[in-house]
């Protein structure tokens, strides 16, 4: 079996092993650095992420706001966000001509509306640096030689003074990690949409509104909340509003095996008595209108009918002769619309899990391991995650940029 030696070795071929590969070569340009890839395709989150134009990064210029978009990782990656964040980010790219725009919400996307841009952006730079990228390699075994780390693949092995591991949800590299002693937090959905089966909703698909939501306990508590823009699908809720909760109750919400009640506020935070009032004067003031005709409350008029008709208000009645009792399941049904969700979706093309390598056992500065010298990460291989909108690619982006700096400040000297 060949044996191949080189200064580093980055296992993995997506987007954090690209950067760093890509930053270290240009802060140390006589390293030998190769990249190992499992398939024959590199870069393919990078390919379908944000719809196939890749949302590299989000408008947040504030690292302790920035921070605040990861369930798993806010406290320890605001240190590094000081160091690069998404004005970084944003030079980086736009200085090896690939300028960023940003949209309504803040999400940010190359110009040209491609993620091949990006990957191609990233394939021209490892071949113009002269980094080796040795793809159909995957990584059957990793021992520590002390004075260097050796890697076994189906076909090689290879020797490095340092590694850096950026292989995202790879469960087979955990189960080596934990070979190494490293304590493997036990990997789990992040980033899904609800599994919801009501007639309320079946014929609303593409319906969005902003709303207030509440996950309910079997006691009838709320464990979790958000709010935010809802979108009604062909099987359930996504959104925003949605998909927050998802990330931010990954565990809560797997431990209930994805069965749970969900309590929404199509007011976002409007109180039922409040909204009964409201109703009350738009029974004065509108005696002789239809209620299904005219939506009230800048609700979309298929959900105003169809919130109306579950309120038992049928589709020709008027203000005038709704009684109170009626408004009263109609405020209700406003301000405290159960739904039952049974099971969950994968959000478009992207797969986020929570879990990883735990956090207490890496060095935050460096994203080093504190185990075994020499060994680094960088990606969704930790225990990071966030919320959608281009804060895991940040993620990427930052971690596997320290790690740059961190290895070229003691190779290059």
């Amino acid at each position: 079996m060949d044996i191949n030696t080189y200064d580093v070795i980055i296992i993995g071929g997506g987007a954090a092993g690209f950067f760093t590969a890509i930053n270290l070569k240009t802060k140390a340009p006589k390293l030998k650095i190769a990249i190992l890839e499992r398939g024959s395709q590199v870069l393919t989150k990078v390919k379908i992420s944000g719809g196939g134009r890749c949302n590299v990064t989000h408008a947040e210029f504030i690292p302790r706001e920035l921070s605040r978009n990861y369930p798993r990782g806010e406290k320890e990656l605001l240190g590094p966000f000081h160091t690069f964040m998404t004005g970084d980010t944003l030079a980086w790219f736009e200085e090896r001509g690939v300028p960023i725009k940003m949209e309504e919400d803040g999400r940010m996307f190359p110009v040209s509306n491609t993620s091949q841009t990006i990957i191609d952006c990233f394939l021209d730079e490892i071949a113009t640096l002269g980094i080796s990228l040795l793809k159909e390699h995957p990584v059957k075994e990793i021992h520590n030689l002390q004075d260097r780390w050796s890697l076994t693949t189906t076909s090689k092995i290879l020797l490095a003074k340092k590694i850096v591991i950026a292989t995202g949800s790879n469960p087979k590299i955990w189960n080596i990690l934990r070979a190494l002693s490293h304590t493997i937090v036990a990997p789990v959905a992040s980033l899904f949409t609800f599994n919801i089966k009501d007639q309320r909703i079946l014929d609303l698909p593409g319906v969005s509104s902003q709303v207030g939501i509440q996950v309910i306990d079997q006691k009838g508590k709320a464990v979790l909340q958000s709010e935010g823009p809802l979108l009604i699908t062909h099987w359930g809720m996504s959104g925003p509003a949605i998909l927050k909760l998802s990330a931010w109750g990954a565990r809560i919400l797997e431990a209930l095996s994805y069965t749970f009640t969900i309590v929404v506020n199509w007011l976002v935070d409007q109180a039922q008595e409040d909204v009964l009032l409201d109703l009350l004067k738009l029974k004065t003031k509108h005696p002789k209108q239809t209620i299904a005709k005219y939506p009230q409350f800048d609700i979309p008029r298929r959900l105003w009918q169809s919130i109306v008709k579950t309120s038992g208000i049928t589709p020709v009645e008027i203000w005038a002769d709704t009684p109170k009792n009626k408004l009263k399941n109609l405020a209700q049904q406003l301000t405290q619309s159960y739904f039952e969700v049974s099971g969950k979706s994968t959000f478009k093309e992207e797969f986020v899990t929570a879990g990883g390598v735990a956090l207490q056992e890496i060095n935050f500065k460096t994203f080093e391991s504190k185990i075994h010298n020499n060994l680094y990460f960088a990606g969704e291989v930790i225990n990071v995650d966030a919320i959608t909108g281009g804060f895991n690619f940040q993620n990427a982006w930052t971690s596997a940029y320290i790690v740059s700096m961190a290895i070229s400040e003691e190779l290059n000297q």
